[in-house]
């Protein structure tokens, strides 16, 4: 896997964190914080909690697989990816419009963002 493909992969696991965090267990959530927001090494997760850096990984490694599967079936971060795309696509057509339109424009979408 190349730095590239990591980096995705990574930034992928914290949008879905961010939203299904609620969803996974004490420790899921509590390994995956420290490992991928802290980046905590798995030796150093592993000695703080006295388990084995393989306890550890399998955790990580459930909590990864829980958080994808909850996408699968709940598409939240594929909607939100949506929405930015629409919300962007609106900013380029409002780039011609009175200030004060595109900014009272702007306010309403962050509205309909928000209600999720």
């Amino acid at each position: 896997m190349t730095v590239d493909q990591m980096l995705a992969k990574t930034n992928r696991i914290n949008l879905l964190f961010d939203f299904y965090e609620p969803l996974l267990t004490e420790k899921q959530r509590t390994f995956l914080q420290l490992y991928t927001h802290d980046d905590y090494s798995l030796g150093e997760i592993a000695e703080n909690f006295e388990i084995s850096r393989q306890a550890v990984y399998e955790h990580i490694k459930r909590a990864e697989l829980t958080l994808q599967e909850y996408e699968a079936k709940l598409h939240l971060l594929h909607k939100h990816e949506q929405r930015m795309k629409l919300r962007a696509e609106l900013d380029v057509r409002l780039d011609s419009c009175d200030p004060e339109l595109k900014r009272k424009m702007a306010e309403l979408f962050d509205t309909i963002i928000g209600i999720d």
